[in-house]
């Protein structure tokens, strides 16, 4: 041993001797600096300056700064509050940036501000910071395949980016994300050799090769919209009343008034939201805060009352006329409970809302609530207007906000929808005239819940059924449909069976009589085959029975799923 140790030792000086007798070679030549083309000066010179000197003093340690203002990486990239705000924890957690609360709301809405979306911008993408649950078709499937295996596309096209910042997005990724390669940046398995359906030679580039390309085209950093809107953005003026239209799913349409005050900052203001809810005639209060980003994106945050801890987080749209916001409020651990909302500014002409039950079935006589704002408190029954072969029989009451009256829907009546007016005021499409129910349909057709309750929150899914009738053609499932509204049904829930002596239904949750389904608690579960946890996939039946004794049946379908281990989206930016 002690032999080979010396023959070792040996070589090696041996090794350093012959290296150091080589002569030093030359060094390579100088390669001169790779021209930019066209595009990639255009994409250098559209950084947009921080001026923001609490953003230069808190970034610029790490964000190089340049003559013009710039700040690397920032100024070349513009996006919501949201991934704004994703960007400063990922600062402060990963890269130990300090900075006070007031410090980050500052660099927020600066940034939210100045390096923004237009509202033509940020529209296609408010699904992904209203938490909605759609059915997104993206335009370039390759795009689509890369980027939502991991999350949403509206997390994607909220963003706005140079051709390097794609690049180096993608580079960030797969820094912070090994795994990504695998999951959907570079192409597994051998190239393909065999021409494509159009005859053309197959595309063996990476998919992250494919998507940069149309990112850059399609969401660069200079638009039209953005040009347009930056310099034209001020201040919203939203001080006043405003008529509230909501809806929500199992609750049904909400109706009332919300007020918004000013505060010290321009941008910023205090609400009271009283609204009724028409099904049950039940009554909420709601105090809230918000703030106004890039103009036009409302983030706010209101309670119903003291004991209300989460409250509801607001997010709306406020239109270029400033007479309407539009957006969704919700709550829940996993935002699964919102309400779709819509205000109007108030003005002095009357305004409606809508009715406490759409649909007006040919041949009946019944008592209607139509709700809304400014309604003279004298008016008369030939100031209602239903249209042609609905007749306004009497005004049961009237008050500023309601006005009950009785119609009469004769059996000729014309079928499909119907415009609403008080005095001279209408809201379009506000009920429909029908013969009969021929279906009813469960919505959502696909729902999600979690199991949870015991380590992790729980994820409630609610349903509801809708009635239907087939139109002037007869047919279900056409473009005539009208729809009737929600309906009241009894509720169940039946096996989904997708293995042999399946027992879902018996583990998963309840559905209550209202469709909505709670699910079990989370962990394995000992009573259980193979003490699995409670997750499943079960049918939810709704049946109706009509006047006549038929009975109308539709179903969706539940997965109850484990819970969200991980959370990375936790946004704060209302107040």
């Amino acid at each position: 041993m002690r032999l080979l140790t010396r023959c070792a030792f040996a070589a090696a000086m041996l090794f350093k001797l012959l290296a150091a007798q080589q002569p030093t070679p030359a060094p390579a030549p100088t390669e001169p600096p790779k021209e930019l083309s066209e595009k990639e000066k255009d994409d250098l010179d559209a950084g947009i300056p921080i001026t923001n000197e609490l953003v230069r003093k808190t970034c610029s340690p790490c964000h190089k700064a340049d003559d013009k203002q710039r700040l690397s990486r920032i100024s070349w990239r513009r996006t919501t509050p949201e991934g704004w705000e994703q960007t400063i924890k990922r600062m402060i957690s990963l890269n130990g940036v300090k900075m006070e609360p007031a410090e980050a709301r500052e660099i927020l809405k600066y940034l939210a501000d100045n390096l923004g979306l237009a509202p033509e911008e940020a529209r296609p993408a408010a699904f992904e910071v209203e938490k909605q649950m759609i059915d997104y078709k993206f335009p370039d499937k390759d795009t689509e395949s890369t980027c939502s295996k991991c999350h949403s596309m509206g997390r994607v096209i909220s963003q706005r980016r140079t051709k390097s910042e794609w690049e180096l997005l993608v580079a960030m990724h797969r820094g912070y994300y090994p795994l990504s390669d695998f999951q959907a940046f570079r192409r597994v398995g051998p190239p393909q050799t065999e021409p494509g359906p159009d005859g053309r030679p197959p595309d063996n580039r990476h998919p992250m090769d494919k998507a940069i390309p149309y990112l850059t085209e399609k969401y660069p950093l200079k638009t039209p919209e953005w040009s347009e809107w930056a310099p034209n953005m001020r201040a919203p003026k939203l001080v006043g009343r405003w008529a509230f239209y909501g809806y929500q799913t199992g609750k049904g349409s909400l109706y009332g008034v919300t007020t918004i005050k000013a505060t010290d900052k321009e941008d910023e203001f205090t609400t009271e939201t009283r609204y009724v809810r028409a099904k049950t005639a039940d009554v909420v209060t709601r105090q809230g805060k918000a703030v106004v980003y890039t103009g036009f994106q409302w983030r706010g945050r209101s309670f119903a009352a003291s004991n209300d801890k989460a409250g509801m987080r607001e997010v709306m749209f406020v239109e270029r006329n400033q007479r309407e916001l539009s957006g969704r409020w919700f709550t829940g651990a996993y935002e699964e409970i919102g309400i779709d909302v819509t205000l109007r500014r108030i003005g002095n002409d009357p305004i409606v809302l809508g009715l406490d039950n759409i649909a007006l079935q040919a041949g009946m006589t019944r008592e209607v609530q139509i709700h809304g704002t400014n309604f003279p408190a004298d008016i008369s029954s030939s100031a209602i207007d239903f249209g042609p072969g609905v007749t306004v029989k009497r005004v049961v009451s009237a008050s500023p906000d309601l006005v009950k009256v009785e119609v009469e829907v004769a059996k000729t009546a014309g079928i499909g929808p119907r415009d609403v007016g008080v005095a001279g005021m209408y809201r379009e499409g506000a009920a429909v005239v029908y013969d009969k129910i021929d279906a009813i349909k469960v919505r959502p057709q696909s729902g999600m819940a979690r199991v949870g309750g015991i380590q992790f929150p729980k994820e409630y899914q609610q349903f509801e059924a809708i009635a239907y009738n087939n139109g002037a053609d007869g047919k279900p499932d056409t473009k005539d449909d009208l729809n009737l509204g929600p309906i009241d049904v009894s509720w169940s829930i039946e096996e989904y069976t997708a293995t042999f002596d399946d027992d879902d239904k018996q583990w998963v949750g309840t559905l209550d009589d209202n469709g909505l389904f709670t699910p079990n608690v989370d962990g394995p579960n000992p009573k259980r085959k193979n003490h699995a946890d409670n997750y499943g996939d079960v049918w939810v039946i709704a049946t109706y029975k009509l006047p006549d004794g038929r009975t109308l049946r539709a179903r969706g379908h539940l997965l109850v799923t484990v819970p969200l281990y991980i959370l990375f989206d936790q946004p704060e930016v209302a107040p």
